[in-house]
Order: C-alpha cells, then structure tokens, then sequence
C-alpha cells in the first residue's frame, strides 16, 4: 500500500536466516547472497491461509553443485520445515 499498489489478497513475507548457516555458506560461495535470507510466505488465497518457502536444498541445487553445502541446505531446510509446521 505504500508503493502505491494494493492487492486484494493479504500477503506476509517473513525472511529467516541463522547467521552461522549463513556464515558457512557465503565463505563457500559468496554469489549465493543472492539466496539469502529464506523467507517464508503466508497468504491468503479462495478464502484460505496458506504458508510456503522455496526449499534450501531445490534453490541450492539450482545455484551450486557444491558438495559441502549440501549438508547445510538440508539443516536449514529441516529447521523451516518445523517452523512451519509449528505455525500451523
């Protein structure tokens, strides 16, 4: 509504993100800034609340075949994973 645009659905964008994860992350590969921070969305849509994020290990894998971040994708993941769930 700020910018000038409203849209006629409810729409919240929370960014999450764990400093060590990140740390670990941008010391092995500093062009994934750009993937940083995860976010997870809650909207509504046909009169329901919905709740989603892109997964770490997908965006990850799209972005770098490195190896040692594999690991790292999957905590974090796991991490929102339950956070999600526990929202609902």
């Amino acid at each position: 509504k700020k910018k000038g645009v409203v849209f006629p659905n409810e729409c919240r964008i929370f960014e999450v993100c764990n400093p060590h994860k990140a740390n670990a992350v941008l010391s092995a590969d500093m062009s994934l800034n750009m993937a940083l921070p995860c976010r997870i969305s809650i909207w509504e849509e046909n009169n329901a609340v919905k709740i989603g994020t892109l997964k770490p290990t997908r965006l990850l894998s799209v972005l770098s075949d490195n190896e040692a971040l594999k690991q790292i994708a999957y905590d974090v993941e796991t991490t929102i994973k339950a956070i999600i769930e526990e929202a609902k």
